[in-house]
């Protein structure tokens, strides 16, 4: 293609706009609409004119100058050079334009190495020519440049993962299904499934290329028993029986997508990660593949059709299933549970992330919700300020709130501040010789909270009323 003919593919001197203009187009017009940048446009479009006439797509050149723009700023003789030393590992035009979409620094200036301590450009195109034609994936792709980029898109992914490390060229080599069967935001979401378990991402990424079968599970529709798969991945009797006495919240049935939130409310995440690292991630699809039957709670199925037929039955399925995220099976308790939830799953899951940035840890706040659901009952932001009060002013531990996530339902302003102020009143001037505990001192009643006032001091209940009470006491 000549420059000329080249240039004329950009409207930039068009007093008409084009309705749809490729990136490329985009960016070269802003470029070339600037005078002083003269000396670059003309480069820019000479770099543009050999790629073209290497076979790289007008549309696709949009690709390479958003990521590496430098690429354009390069000299005709260094590009030739360098895309004919691409086709000396055995790739032809088509293949190695896929892979300069995927991987554009092999065309910019960054030749050297990628990043501090990883392998550079003869590296990656070693581990390509490994893949590709040594083992074959290249017989699986489809001889044009979109099937290529597509596939070599897929193979950055699992270097980003890896950070670049190690030798992963020769096991995606041997897995090439990952790579024909499976779409790239299918990838991504598996991806993102399994590092939920707590594994870091390479080390995911080296579980897909180990256990490719864990792509093919549905996760949505597959549903499982807890307790089963525990037993699968050889958990000892004892433990199952601790599982058994405190965590009847997630027992029963659950979908295949829940079961990462289902560990982390055991506080069995890290031990399911480590399974699956140490060579077990072949259980996981096993017992998938058993084809079990499982036992659905009968409770739960009954509410679940009550559910189906009453007028809040898209409201009510959508607080179900934001137990269900929380790691909470399918069982008569999480049932129960529905019915003191107020508010939508939303506003719920907003004030339970509330909870956990305060450092509560994430199998504990199940444990309060199962305990005391009503603490999901108040508005974020107000949750947020009690945390605050308890931890900065009355100086409770996060312990305490999770042995008595009560407190949590009790009004700021009418109560707890104002009963805590006038403890401290008490304490300073030396009236108050017993320590009385933090749950004593927000839950009791007004009345008998009164009566203990009382008997600290006789004049103690009319100061109270005058100066830190904002209700009369009750009749």
């Amino acid at each position: 293609m000549s420059f000329t003919k080249l240039k004329k593919l950009l409207p930039i001197t068009s007093t008409t706009p084009n309705p749809y203009p490729s990136p490329m187009q985009n960016t070269l017009a802003t470029i070339l609409s600037v005078p002083s940048q003269i000396s670059f446009q003309r480069t820019l479009l000479e770099a543009a004119c050999v790629l073209c006439d290497f076979g790289f797509p007008w549309e696709k050149l949009g690709v390479l100058y958003m990521e590496k723009s430098s690429i354009f700023g390069k000299s005709v003789e260094e590009l030739k050079l360098r895309l004919c030393w691409f086709k000396r590992f055995g790739f032809g035009n088509v293949e190695v334009i896929g892979i300069c979409l995927a991987f554009p620094f092999v065309l910019s200036e960054e030749v050297d190495q990628i990043q501090k301590g990883v392998f550079g450009i003869d590296g990656l195109f070693s581990d390509l020519k490994l893949i590709f034609l040594d083992n074959s994936l290249g017989s699986y792709v489809e001889g044009n440049v979109d099937s290529w980029y597509e596939v070599c898109r897929k193979l950055r992914m699992f270097f980003d993962l890896s950070g670049w490390k190690g030798n992963v060229g020769e096991l995606m080599g041997k897995n090439k299904s990952i790579f024909v069967d499976h779409k790239e935001d299918e990838i991504v979401h598996r991806v993102e499934y399994l590092c939920r378990f707590g594994g870091k991402k390479e080390e995911v990424a080296l579980l897909i290329l180990q256990c490719p079968e864990v792509l093919k599970l549905d996760l949505e529709k597959t549903v499982i028993n807890v307790l089963e798969l525990l037993k699968h991945f050889g958990m000892s009797s004892k433990d199952l029986e601790d599982v058994i006495e405190n965590f009847g919240h997630v027992l029963g049935t659950i979908r295949m997508v829940n079961l990462p939130n289902v560990m982390r409310a055991m506080g069995l995440q890290e031990w399911f990660c480590d399974k699956l690292k140490g060579g077990h991630h072949q259980l996981l699809a096993d017992y998938i593949a058993s084809d079990r039957n499982e036992d659905r709670d009968k409770v739960y199925q009954d509410g679940l059709r009550r559910i189906h037929i009453s007028r809040a039955r898209v409201h009510s399925i959508n607080k179900l299933n934001f137990l269900h995220r929380l790691g909470f099976g399918e069982n008569a308790l999480t049932m129960n549970l529905l019915d003191c939830l107020h508010g939508t799953s939303s506003e719920l899951q907003e004030r339970f992330d509330c909870l956990l940035r305060s450092r509560i840890e994430f199998s504990k706040l199940c444990m309060m919700v199962r305990k005391t659901p009503r603490i999901l009952n108040q508005n974020y932001e107000i949750i947020e300020q009690k945390v605050i009060f308890f931890n900065q002013k009355m100086g409770t531990t996060l312990d305490y709130l999770e042995t008595f996530p009560a407190m949590l339902h009790y009004h700021l302003d009418d109560r707890i501040i104002p009963r805590y102020r006038f403890h401290t009143w008490l304490t300073e001037r030396g009236l108050s010789y017993r320590k009385y505990s933090v749950q004593s001192m927000i839950t009791d009643s007004e009345k008998k909270f009164v009566a203990r006032v009382f008997k600290i001091h006789p004049a103690a209940p009319k100061h109270w009323f005058e100066q830190f009470c904002r209700r009369k006491l009750p009749m």
